[in-house]
């Protein structure tokens, strides 16, 4: 899955530490540095002022998965992996009293603009299983009027029954891991679908109600041909989804994958291929009216982008709940323990099951505004950069980096080819 930032910091772009980014699928197998947090869960009261402005979001971490993708690095757990530490019952116990926890440190807590559910495969849980989790989110939230409310699920444990289910619990948006119609690519990535399911489920989620569904794409996989690629967007158009997060393949550490490419038995992306794979992407998206509106996501309408995901580029608050989910409050960022068992544990001792914690200073924030916001179609406000980064942004819209237009009227907007250098024109203006 891809869609989904993480957390915390789905399957959008994540923080991984203080340093790296990685494309949001879940929590990262690993968790950064920072202070203990408090075991009651409480924050700084300067955390609290203005709560609820920008909108409120609610992320939860599905940790069950049936099999194990060879590029996953997320703190996911086949059955075979956790045993009896843990089972779905026990973890939506420990969402509960987690839920509880958020609604009483956050004291007047508004209610919830965004909910995603991520994972993981959320869609094991079935509809009754994702129906009780978005009832305890009410339960302690509220939902905001319209408020939108994602599910993340894999084609192959989803059915017409599953999405009028989950419809009528109240999801209104559905986001499906399709990463490619090649056999051989689904092999490469150890992904256990059939190739034309994914469209068969997304057509059946249309039919249950949902106007707004989401297709994953992974490209650069090891023996991905453009042809091969070509195939899977004509299938995505075919789909009729309304929202494509298509993410260049990343070769974790500590993967099947990358244990594999370490050895000699799989090739390492070429980032020349890449950068073509994702013109491709986007001239053929654009053509059948998706535009971008973030560097690897799409969406054929403003109402179609991804609210939940916006929060997190434009620096909002969230509650991350779940084993290893991240949350972020007015400065304040936390993340949880990894482990299901362990999850569980601490909340039925009363405790919080938050590990760590860091209060970001005006530097952090800087940065993350800077790195974040960039990203997005609508850019940056060039007011918001020092008189370095203003300086560095006219020199980077002399070299095609950025639209020249768009900066005169005050905002720092990629360039297609400035899309394809995010990360070089954000150390730019960093710098």
């Amino acid at each position: 899955m891809a869609d989904h930032m993480l957390g915390g910091m789905s399957r959008c772009r994540v923080p991984r530490d203080n340093s790296g980014w990685r494309t949001l699928e879940g929590v990262p197998a690993t968790l950064p540095d920072g202070e203990p947090a408090p075991r009651d869960g409480s924050l700084p009261e300067a955390a609290l002022y203005g709560l609820g402005s920008p909108p409120f979001g609610v992320y939860v971490h599905v940790p069950f998965c049936a099999t194990r993708c060879g590029y996953c690095d997320f703190n996911t757990y086949t059955a075979g992996e956790i045993g009896s530490a843990a089972s779905p019952e026990s973890w939506l116990e420990g969402l509960r009293q987690e839920l509880a926890l958020a609604a009483k440190v956050l004291g007047t807590a508004p209610p919830a603009d965004t909910v995603f559910v991520g994972g993981g495969t959320p869609s094991l849980l079935g509809a009754q299983g994702l129906a009780a989790v978005l009832d305890a989110v009410r339960e302690n939230f509220g939902l905001a009027a319209g408020a939108e409310v994602t599910t993340e699920s894999n084609p192959e444990s989803t059915s017409p029954a599953f999405f009028a289910g989950i419809r009528e619990a109240g999801y209104t948006r559905v986001s499906l891991g399709m990463q490619s119609a090649a056999p051989h690519v689904l092999r490469v990535l150890d992904r256990v679908h059939t190739p034309g399911r994914p469209v068969a489920a997304a057509q059946e989620a249309r039919a249950a109600g949902f106007e707004h569904v989401n297709l994953d794409v992974i490209y650069g996989a090891p023996g991905e041909r453009r042809e091969d690629l070509r195939a899977s967007l004509d299938a995505v158009i075919e789909a009729g989804a309304d929202h494509v997060s298509a993410y260049a393949l990343i070769v974790e550490d500590g993967t099947a994958m990358a244990r594999k490419v370490r050895g000699g038995g799989l090739p390492a992306p070429d980032d020349d291929v890449l950068a073509a794979d994702y013109e491709l992407i986007d001239d053929l998206l654009g053509s059948a009216g998706l535009g971008w509106y973030e560097v690897s996501n799409w969406a054929s309408s403003e109402p179609a982008q991804c609210r939940h995901n916006l929060g997190y580029w434009q620096g909002g608050d969230w509650w991350g709940a779940g084993p290893g989910a991240h949350s972020h409050v007015g400065g304040v960022r936390w993340w949880n323990v990894k482990h299901p068992a362990r999850y569980g544990e601490l909340l039925a001792a009363g405790e919080s099951p938050a590990v760590g914690r860091e209060l970001l200073n005006e530097e952090q924030r800087y940065f993350e505004r800077v790195m974040l916001r960039l990203r997005l179609a609508s850019g940056l406000a060039v007011d918001a950069l020092d008189a370095a980064g203003r300086s560095e942004a006219h020199a980077a819209a002399s070299d095609g980096l950025l639209d020249p237009v768009a900066l005169r009227a005050g905002n720092a907007v990629l360039t297609d080819r400035g899309r394809l250098l995010a990360d070089g024109v954000v150390r730019r203006l960093l710098a």
